[in-house]
């Protein structure tokens, strides 16, 4: 049986943090990573892409990640306690889908978690972040299969667009870019 989780927390992962978390917390995050990407995709990515994603290769990225000098780059984390609940890390799109929203590069909650209130939690606390730096637009794109994550964030008001086939680096997935207006129009 799974503890219950209390009073989940969310900190925004700031850069002057950076060498104490790219020591400490972005090993964390990339297990995080594997095992919530190979639990959400293994109904639908290929088996070999299952197979190749591991801590090593998700390090780098969650290092950059949290040591990124842009504030429109970095993680919010949730937390209970010393328990890593889940994480959101953002960045500039570098998908002309996304018509130049800032994106969600990832939103992954451990599977205790799930069902919590802790995806709302660090969704919510990204809005907020956004909205202190006069971002307007937010958007992220989900793998067309998982119906999971699309009730999730059209229950956060987001507003399914327009699909594209992402090439990869693990594997060609179809996907559904999922857009928020911060500014209060409608996505």
């Amino acid at each position: 049986m799974q503890p219950a989780i209390t009073d989940p927390q969310t900190r925004h992962a700031r850069p002057e943090e950076a060498p104490r978390l790219a020591s400490r917390l972005a090993p964390r995050l990339a297990a995080l990573h594997v095992e919530v990407w190979r639990e959400t995709y293994a109904g639908f990515a290929p088996a070999e892409a299952l197979e190749i994603l591991d801590e090593a290769r998700r390090l780098p990225y969650w290092q950059a990640c949290l040591g990124a000098p842009d504030p429109l780059t970095g993680a919010i984390v949730a937390v209970s306690g010393d328990d890593v609940l889940g994480v959101a890390s953002f960045g500039p799109s570098t998908q002309p889908e996304m018509g130049g929203a800032v994106e969600i590069k990832h939103l992954y909650v451990r599977g205790p978690a799930r069902g919590a209130g802790v995806g709302r939690l660090l969704l919510t606390a990204c809005f907020a972040y956004f909205q202190q730096l006069g971002v307007h637009a937010v958007a992220l794109a989900v793998v067309r299969e998982n119906h999971r994550a699309r009730r999730f964030y059209a229950a956060m008001g987001g507003v399914e667009g327009v699909g594209y086939t992402d090439p990869g680096p693990l594997w060609r997935s179809s996907n559904i870019v999922v857009r928020w207006d911060l500014a209060g129009g409608d996505g």
